[in-house]
């Protein structure tokens, strides 16, 4: 049977352009069908608003701690107006030129826009009218904010990552709920901005998916920096009282309230399947989203999902690269598989970034032989010389192969790449020692930890080496 497209893709944010793309250079004839605006989450609401506002947040607090660096502190006020229209002047930068869909249709792309839904194994549907007939289905679209069922906080109001950066300026004050990388890298972002913040955290401490002798040290940082941190807090409901909403609780078995202008749930997301159409074609779901096998593909082999809706990991940088290999799994000879080692980092000041296993995980999974090495930066040249002694690298190996690795440093989600190579290519400490550093770097840091690993060979092979009569 004849199709009219090789491939539609439904969604047109990270995924989905990234997808795009790719496919163009293999001469497909691709359709993109978007209901909202082109660039998805990560320009509208995620990782472009809010590392547009950490970036004027950190230029802040340098200017407040000028003292660090030898000269006069500025306690300029702030006009948080004035930061929120350069978010929105940067996303409306990018979207005017990498995320245009006018650069997509240039390649030979056919951009749709509209409602799509999944009518067919090879058939997706525009807007009930448009049917778009395709050898293969690509879905990307992504997820949303979760919103917790407490009672009163739907009347009392609510911002979201969806929500937050539509404001003209920030609150007064405002209390967070969550304690997970979007909820921490917004609370310091808005405390140095001078907005009086809280966080409320379910766990015993936020960030609980990393390294917890790192996120220690981060949690330390972040009430220096105003942030007031509760863990353990059991959210009961919440109330407006006075014109401040109120959130009530239990924390570590007591009564608590905390109260602001505004509240920020950041909770986690949810698979955007909803009018896909998904559960009358049969195509299998649950709670993290599309099931799909490691090759990308959902139940039905024409259908394949990536990035948020498929629910591996929820980064714009995962999603890019799933579609992409479920492209090459469609259209080239052979598997592709998702499996890689995806790393990820939370953009607070100093950034903490993650790959592989944490200790503990590691210890859990392999037993004996695990071995955890640690620089802090307090050794690190380039940390001393830049006032940013407060961080480590820590390195996880099994069997003296490297399974993790965690880095608490301003330059962090640069500085991981190399370690993510090294757990994705099962290579050892030593492999890395054989690689020449720039000094004086932060990555400089990486090469002492190996060197130390060489060392240590070295020495219990010091009987063949000769010496001085």
């Amino acid at each position: 049977m004849a199709h009219r497209y090789d491939l539609v893709i439904v969604g047109m944010g990270s995924g989905g352009m990234t997808a795009a793309e790719f496919a163009a250079t293999l001469g497909l004839k691709i359709a993109v069908v978007e209901r909202g605006r082109a660039g998805g989450d990560c320009l509208w609401t995620g990782c472009v608003p809010s590392k547009a506002l950490l970036a004027s947040a950190k230029a802040a607090h340098v200017m407040r701690t000028a003292d660090r660096f030898g000269l006069e502190p500025a306690h300029a006020p702030i006009d948080t107006t004035r930061v929120w229209a350069r978010i929105r002047a940067i996303q409306s930068a990018i979207a005017a030129t990498d995320d245009d869909p006018a650069r997509y249709r240039a390649m030979g792309i056919e951009v749709i826009e509209g409602a799509a839904v999944v009518t067919g194994a090879h058939e997706v549907t525009v807007d009930s009218v448009r049917r778009l007939d395709t050898r293969f289905i690509l879905l990307c679209t992504g997820s949303r904010p979760a919103e917790p069922a407490i009672p009163g906080l739907a009347p009392s109001g609510f911002l979201t990552s969806e929500t937050v950066f539509t404001l003209e300026q920030a609150p007064a004050s405002i209390v967070m709920i969550g304690g997970g990388p979007i909820a921490v890298e917004l609370a310091q972002a808005f405390s140095r901005l001078g907005v009086t913040t809280t966080v409320l955290q379910k766990r015993a401490t936020i960030l609980p998916r990393d390294e917890p002798e790192l996120v220690a040290v981060l949690d330390e940082t972040l009430r220096r920096d105003g942030v007031d941190i509760q863990c353990n807090v059991e959210i009961r409901n919440v109330t407006v009282e006075r014109g401040r909403k109120v959130v009530h609780g239990r924390q570590s078995g007591r009564s608590g309230a905390w109260s602001a202008d505004e509240l920020l749930v950041a909770v986690g997301r949810v698979p955007a399947l909803a009018d896909l159409g998904l559960e009358a074609l049969g195509v299998a779901t649950g709670p993290r989203g599309v099931i799909v096998d490691d090759r990308g593909r959902s139940t039905i082999d024409s259908i394949y999902a990536a990035g948020d809706v498929a629910g591996r990991f929820v980064f714009t940088h995962s999603a890019g690269y799933e579609a992409v290999r479920a492209v090459r799994d469609a259209f080239f000879p052979g598997k592709g598989r998702v499996d890689t080692v995806i790393p990820w980092c939370t953009f607070t000041d100093p950034e903490l970034a993650h790959v592989g296993m944490t200790a503990a995980e590691a210890r859990a999974h392999y037993g004996h032989g695990v071995g955890v090495r640690r620089l802090d930066l307090a050794h690190s040249d380039r940390a001393r010389t830049e006032s940013a002694t407060e961080g480590a690298i820590v390195i996880v190996t099994a069997k003296e192969r490297i399974v993790g690795a965690h880095i608490l440093a301003p330059v962090a989600g640069e500085m991981i790449h190399e370690l993510a190579l090294a757990v994705h290519r099962k290579m050892k400490l030593t492999d890395l020692a054989g690689l020449v550093h720039v000094y004086p770097t932060l990555s400089t840091g990486i090469g002492q930890v190996a060197a130390r690993s060489a060392f240590d060979k070295a020495r219990r092979w010091r009987w063949l080496v000769r010496k001085v009569s």
